[in-house]
């Protein structure tokens, strides 16, 4: 039986979905609350009984669309297989870090830092630290079920993260016409892969 939302519920994803698409369409310093209150159909008042102020909303906005990404909607019990978890894994974040709302998020940032740098700041905490610390929790779980022998799991989790982005996500953060092919993104992140698992192979394991 699917679960009915509350009007309260209702409201509250209506204001994010509208936000959501005026901060990647405008940007933070343009996007008002009362122009998130009007493209969401409902007042001010109801904006701000949900969400306090304009940083509280973008702050919810980054993490419903990390959330609505599914980037670790992974099993965490057995991870006997690492090659396909950490391989499904690498091609959510190439997806995510592709993304027009990624993107968008990320000019966003870098336009505006200097006149309003929270915004950077409640970006990381909402979207890349929360994704390194649910990562860490991931190679945790590696170590704890001994497929993996990864002493520390944060060193492990951003070796990762950074190792996955490659030459694509230099090309998207210049913005340059030339873009490597989805088939040599494929194969860049199963070699990646590889020699991640290589390099935190088992020791007990491997000497067996």
């Amino acid at each position: 039986m699917v679960k009915k939302r509350s009007k309260n519920e209702a409201k509250r994803q209506q204001i994010l979905d509208a936000a959501i698409n005026l901060f990647m369409e405008q940007g933070y310093a343009a996007t008002s609350m009362d122009l998130i209150a009007k493209n969401a159909d409902v007042s001010k008042q109801t904006v701000y009984s949900h969400f306090g102020n304009k940083d509280d909303l973008f702050s919810a906005s980054i993490e419903q669309k990390c959330e609505s990404l599914h980037i670790l909607d992974l099993s965490m019990h057995d991870l006997s297989d690492p090659q396909t978890i950490l391989l499904q894994l690498a091609q959510r974040l190439i997806d995510v870090i592709a993304s027009k709302q990624a993107c968008a998020v990320h000019k966003i940032c870098a336009f505006e830092s200097n006149a309003y740098p929270q915004v950077s700041d409640i970006f990381y905490q909402a979207g890349p630290l929360r994704v390194t610390n649910e990562i860490t929790q991931l190679m945790e779980k590696l170590h704890q079920q001994k497929v993996l022998y990864i002493e520390n799991p944060r060193h492990a989790a951003l070796q990762f993260l950074n190792m996955i982005k490659g030459e694509l996500w230099v090309q998207i953060e210049f913005n340059t016409k030339e873009r490597v092919s989805p088939t040599e993104v494929d194969e860049y992140l199963l070699d990646s892969v590889a020699f991640f698992i290589r390099g935190y192979a088992n020791k007990v394991a491997s000497s067996e």
